[in-house]
Order: C-alpha cells, then structure tokens, then sequence
C-alpha cells in the first residue's frame, strides 16, 4: 500500500468513527441508551446498537457528500450481513431476546443535521 493510498484510508477511518460518535451522540439526545459501538461478530461489525423501550435499534451510520451516495451505500449484501450480525449479537445477550429488532441508518451530511432512518430496511 502507497504512503497516499495509507493516508485516504487513515482520513477515511477518522471521519467514519465521528461520524458514529456523532450519530450516538444524536441517539442519546433522542432517548436511547447506546448499548455497544463498533461491535464486531463472525458475521461483521455493527456501528451502533442502542435500546429505546421494547426495540434494539441495529443502527449503520453512513458520513458521505450526498444523501443519495450514502443511501447507495447501505447494499442489499451489506444489509444481509448486518442482518446476520445481529442476530449473533443478540444471541450473546439473552436479556435483549424480547426486544423488537429494528435496522436503521443515520446520514451524517457535511454542514447539516444528520437524518436518521428509522427502520429503513427489513431482512
């Protein structure tokens, strides 16, 4: 890997984990407890997992230039395995067993309030 190539994946890496960080900060305000970050299982790795009331919200942050880009971003693939990622997550928590699963996607656009998409998908 070129010492470019090293340096767009480092910004890249940057921005994705404020962006998450600003996503959860949004969740909190909105009432959920953020349960786990960044949470990696067999299957891949959830952004955000929180909890508001009987749902687990499974919650993939996208930070892109345009509302389009990062909502082409969330692929059928992609959500087939954060799909899968979750029910190992929830497989490890008997106490979440209960709780209605909910996938959604929070947008974090440059110079604007993030958008988030409640249940934006259904495996």
């Amino acid at each position: 890997m070129s010492r470019r190539a090293a340096r767009t994946r480092i910004r890249a890496d940057r921005r994705g984990r404020r962006a998450e960080s600003f996503a959860a900060w949004l969740l909190r305000l909105k009432g959920y407890a953020v349960l786990a970050r960044r949470r990696r299982t067999a299957h891949g790795e959830l952004d955000i997992v929180a909890r508001r009331g009987g749902v687990l919200a499974v919650v993939e942050v996208k930070a892109r230039d345009g509302l389009a880009p990062a909502l082409d971003a969330v692929t059928p693939t992609q959500r087939q395995r954060i799909a899968r990622a979750a029910e190992t997550y929830r497989a490890g928590h008997p106490d979440l067993a209960g709780l209605q699963v909910r996938f959604d996607v929070i947008v974090i656009l440059p110079w604007r309030w993030p958008m988030h998409i409640i249940d934006a998908w259904r495996p």
